[in-house]
């Protein structure tokens, strides 16, 4: 009984620190500083509590306030937190090197990206192409987890009902927005091949290609991403590209280390 009494407690919910990360995220997501009204309002919270909550965070140095516009933006303070958890992250550590082959052998740019909350995926592992291309990536950079090659794959091994996956695929922005049901046939063909490309629709003139990545529990957590211009990454190109990426997924995975870490 004791144990199970424990096991409860560790489990209890603590409000106050549920609302100072939904307020985090909420900031890291927002392109522009915002008002506490505005925050509280899409958050559900209380303004006076949104309030207090941010002063806080404040003075930790996780967000900052700009006194002249009344407005609150994601704090410099976040990012040593950011580094330390991307330096222990042995799939990131793993994973660097064999991006980086794969960049230089087909002149795309690699990114490895993991599911940090459940309707995000954060790039945790990155390497540049040479090539000069518009969308620009960074270490720590968020994407929406439904968005383009990766998203049709987290669709795919997601068990979300078909009105959520509407739901949240109805706030997704794309150079060229494909019908939910045509998306919906993207998604199962991924499914069926087991990597998804996304050619010119997220992003005009840029071709994505992505393969999934499995935890211990069979669910895709991590995906690894080739991202090209699509007039150098031709369509004979893809599939050997694939085979390369998914050489690099069973590698990582044989090591029992990668799905763990």
């Amino acid at each position: 009984m004791a144990a199970e009494d424990s096991k409860s407690s560790s489990k209890r919910q603590v409000p106050a620190v549920t609302r100072a990360v939904a307020i985090l995220r909420f900031l890291g997501r927002s392109p522009d500083p915002i008002g506490v009204n505005p925050i509280a309002r899409e958050l559900g919270l209380i303004p006076s509590t949104c309030l207090h909550i941010l002063r806080v965070l404040q003075d930790e140095g996780l967000v900052d306030f700009d006194s002249a516009t009344k407005r609150y933006s994601i704090g410099i303070g976040i990012l040593p937190l950011a580094r330390a958890a991307l330096q222990r992250n042995s799939f990131s550590a793993l994973v660097q090197p064999r991006l980086s082959a794969l960049s230089q052998e087909f002149g795309v740019t690699g990114i490895a990206t993991q599911l940090s909350e459940p309707s995000q995926m954060v790039v945790v592992a990155l390497s540049q192409s040479s090539m000069p291309f518009r969308l620009q990536v960074d270490l720590g950079s968020r994407f929406p987890a439904l968005i383009s090659a990766t998203g049709r794959l987290f669709a795919a091994y997601s068990d979300m009902s078909e009105n959520r996956l509407r739901e949240k695929f109805t706030r997704l922005v794309w150079d060229h927005p494909p019908s939910f049901e045509d998306w919906q046939a993207q998604v199962a063909e991924a499914k069926e091949q087991a990597y998804a490309v996304d050619q010119g629709v997220y992003i005009s003139g840029v071709t994505v290609v992505a393969v999934p990545v499995f935890g211990p529990d069979g669910r895709m957590i991590r995906s690894l991403v080739a991202i090209g211009i699509s007039e150098r990454l031709k369509d004979g190109e893809i599939p050997r590209l694939v085979r390369a990426m998914q050489a690099i997924r069973d590698e990582l995975e044989d090591t029992q280390i990668a799905v763990g870490g």
